[in-house]
């Protein structure tokens, strides 16, 4: 299914479109701003194509007419769902870093939001609630992020354990049972060793949540995929929206837990505040 965020639609059919379509897609990623702003004649002149080969792209990409087009493309950049990976340039001040960053992963964000299948994501918050017991599967940057969810979920009154050895995973994934559950936390969806615990994991009755791109293994081989479409970039000054846009999946998850489980954890989180209110030193919040 296409994305419904215009600006993730326009990149993922770049390679289907005609040379001169790709052109516009090109103008449009690069310009948006601008784009929401210009006649069909400016932007055909801008881009060296016919006024027929704009309208032929703004169909290519789900629009029957240039303002359809525009109405939809200035939604997303008011709202600031426009997905651009930045580039670094030498010239580029503190303040220039500081928008540059904070502007992709915002739009990164708001574009994995509007790609999550509310009824999927209510599918898993059930499931978990019910759990026995729940582990959080992850390496490296995935890792810090099993770690995360693990404390969030522990706060729940939830048997949970994170693990990012994979002898470890493979040892605690032969263990489980049917009413346990896997979260495993992939930016690539393709980690090797993951894949061979969640297999595991499932062949003992345990159900996989899996946290990944659409269409890599690890969202196929899981029992409930859900997508989270972040590009991969190994780049130095590359920003951490990936792990970020994965954080933030666990926190709806934990939140929607948190409401299931509300009537049994009203006494425990007051005395949970109080014990750690003890360890703070005094006058402090």
């Amino acid at each position: 299914m296409d994305s419904p965020n215009l600006i993730r639609r326009i990149a993922d059919n770049m390679t289907s479109l005609r040379k001169s379509e790709a052109k516009v897609a090109s103008y449009v990623l690069e310009h948006a701003n601008d784009v929401i702003k210009m006649r069909i004649v400016d932007l055909a002149a801008k881009t060296g194509v016919s006024e027929p080969t704009v309208i032929r792209f703004c169909r290519a990409v789900g629009h029957e007419g240039f303002l359809a087009f525009k109405l939809q493309l200035a939604q997303q950049v008011s709202l600031g769902g426009v997905y651009t990976q930045f580039a670094v340039d030498d010239k580029d001040t503190v303040e220039d870093l500081r928008n540059k960053v904070f502007d992709t992963t915002v739009g990164s964000l708001l574009t994995v939001r509007d790609e999550l299948d509310p009824a999927v994501l209510e599918m898993a918050i059930k499931i978990i609630s019910n759990a026995k017991r729940v582990e959080f599967y992850g390496f490296g940057a995935s890792g810090s992020v099993a770690a995360d969810a693990q404390h969030k979920f522990f706060r729940l009154q939830l048997s949970t354990a994170a693990y990012t050895d994979p002898h470890i995973q493979h040892m605690s994934a032969i263990s489980l049972g049917k009413n346990d559950v896997v979260v495993a936390i992939s930016q690539s969806g393709e980690t090797r060793a993951l894949l061979q615990s969640v297999r595991l994991a499932m062949e003992a009755g345990a159900t996989v949540i899996g946290l990944a791109p659409k269409g890599t293994p690890l969202s196929e081989q899981c029992s409930i995929p859900i997508y989270v479409n972040m590009e991969e970039d190994h780049q130095a000054f590359a920003p951490v929206s990936s792990r970020i846009a994965h954080l933030v999946v666990i926190d709806v998850l934990a939140t929607g837990v948190a409401r299931n489980r509300k009537p049994l954890l009203k006494e425990h989180l007051k005395r949970l505040n109080r014990s750690q209110k003890a360890l703070r030193t005094p006058g402090s919040n």
